[in-house]
């Protein structure tokens, strides 16, 4: 059986200094200015994989998890 590692979208956005607090991350998030593979995502817990696409501020950021 193969594992993924993976990271939460609030933790990703604190992790790359995209934000400063969960709390930042949160309203972001639900904000709808956070986009996961193009489309626009509210769930901060949302799960994330090595090969996501996260926008924010119109920058793209490759997830990278090892």
């Amino acid at each position: 059986m193969q594992s993924y590692q993976t990271i939460k979208l609030a933790q990703f956005l604190k992790w790359k200094k995209l934000v400063s607090s969960g709390g930042e991350a949160k309203i972001k998030i639900q904000g709808k200015e956070v986009l996961l593979n193009g489309s626009i995502e509210t769930q901060r817990g949302k799960k994330l994989v090595t090969g996501d696409i996260v926008t924010f501020n119109g920058i793209e950021h490759k997830v990278l998890l090892q």
